[in-house]
This record gives structure tokens, sequence and C-alpha cells, in this order.
């Protein structure tokens, strides 16, 4: 396969530089279902990106984790039932608010993440392998500067329990 031209021309470039982001977004995507695979029966990918979200906060209330989704209340308390059946988040009661419940991952939720974020980081490590220096270098300063016009902030390699964060979580609208 030859390396790709981006065409002269300003409109041209942005074309370009938009089919290459959704080629790659296409590639990105498979990654993402068959690293889900292993859990599929288990666990949908809007189940999965709850599992996610509440990774990345210690205890979480409902409102605010369906704010963090973008989903109705109702949808969310949906979801969590479910998970919740499955083992994989639990809710306790706000020792500071009684009034209120904070959801969060399960030791099983907890884990489940992991295992998924560990197989997509393996196959992207294998993937990355196959570029050169120069192309690594160029792809880490197109990303950045790609999340950066998202407004999508940077995410740690792994967080203080070992799990890889992923974004789909609006931190410029959603209070946390």
């Amino acid at each position: 396969m030859s390396e790709p031209r981006a065409p002269a021309g300003n409109a041209d470039e942005v074309d370009a530089v938009t089919r290459a982001l959704l080629t790659a977004s296409r590639l990105l995507m498979a990654i993402s279902a068959r690293s889900l695979a292993e859990v599929e029966e288990r666990l949908t990918l809007p189940q999965f990106r709850m599992l996610v979200v509440l990774s990345t906060h210690t205890a979480t209330k409902l409102v605010t984790l369906a704010d963090l989704l973008n989903v109705a209340p109702s949808t969310a308390m949906r979801m969590v039932d479910r998970l919740i059946a499955a083992g994989l988040a639990d809710r306790q009661t706000n020792p500071d608010n009684r009034r209120e419940t904070l959801l969060q991952l399960t030791d099983e939720g907890r884990c489940a993440v992991a295992e998924v974020m560990a197989r997509r980081r393996a196959e992207l490590s294998e993937i990355v392998a196959r570029l050169n220096a120069k192309q690594r270098i160029a792809l880490i300063e197109a990303l950045t500067a790609f999340t950066y016009a998202g407004n999508e902030p940077l995410a740690p390699a792994t967080d203080d329990a070992g799990l890889y964060r992923v974004g789909w979580v609006d931190t410029t609208s959603a209070g946390q």
C-alpha cells in the first residue's frame, strides 16, 4: 500500500484529512469491537461506555453519570440496573447525604474494563509498531493537535488503578 499524499489547496487538504480520519475511525471502531468480543455476551457497547466512565470516578451520583454520558437519568438507571445485575457495578447510600445513592464499579467491573482496554491497547501497539519513528512522531503531533482542536483532554496512559482511560466524557459541559 503506497503512502497517501494530501492534494495541494486548502479545501482539498481539509477533504483529504477528513477522508483519512473517517478511514482511521473505521479502523479504530473495528479494534474497539474486537476488544469487546470477549465480553460481548455480557456487555453492550453503551454498557461498556458506562463502565469506563465509572472507572474514572470513585463514586458517582446517577444524575452526574447521566450528564457525563449525555443520556436521560432514566436511561442511565436502566443501564446501571443491568450492570448491577451482572455484578459489574454497585450502588450504595452516600454517607454524607443518605438521600443520595452513589454508583461505582465492583472489582469484577474494574477487571472487565482493564481486560478490554488491555486488548485494545495491544492491538493498537501492534499497528503503531509497523510505523517508522518519523511516522510515529508525526502521528503523535497530528493526533494531539486533533484532540486539542476537538476540546478533548489528553488521557494519561494509565490511572492509579492501572485502568486505561478513554474519552467519551464531555468534560467541557458536564459537572463532576
